[in-house]
């Protein structure tokens, strides 16, 4: 069954790489203005992130600046544990994603907040 994705500015299929949807950040959240993580709100604890557009791309291509983004965990679930695998990462750990800092945040600063990407809430 093909599902159609639709979301703000999703019209089609890509043409390169995939949508991505449906994940939730713990920690901090989304800013759509200033393109960037921020703060959380008061007594929020989770914020959907908006759609993204992933495309693959050589390293060397790659044209990411890697000191002004932060390199975010996405677990499964809140839990962020679970059986250690062969790999040396937890059974919970999906991927790691690059994600926008402000120019007066470090990649350090959210690290020390804890900051992760969820595929989905506890209920």
């Amino acid at each position: 069954m093909k599902k159609e994705v639709s979301g703000p500015g999703i019209n089609k299929k890509p043409e390169e790489g995939c949508i991505v949807y449906g994940l939730f950040m713990d920690g901090a959240r989304w800013e759509d203005q200033d393109g960037c993580i921020r703060d959380s709100l008061p007594k929020v604890l989770f914020t959907e992130i908006p759609y993204m557009h992933w495309t693959p791309c050589e390293k060397q291509k790659d044209p990411t600046d890697y000191d002004r983004v932060y390199k975010s965990p996405v677990y499964k679930t809140s839990e962020r544990k679970g059986t250690l695998s062969t790999t040396g990462h937890s059974t919970n750990f999906v991927a790691t994603i690059c994600l926008p800092i402000a120019p007066e945040d470090t990649a350090k600063f959210w690290t020390q907040r804890g900051v992760a990407c969820l595929t989905s809430l506890d209920d």
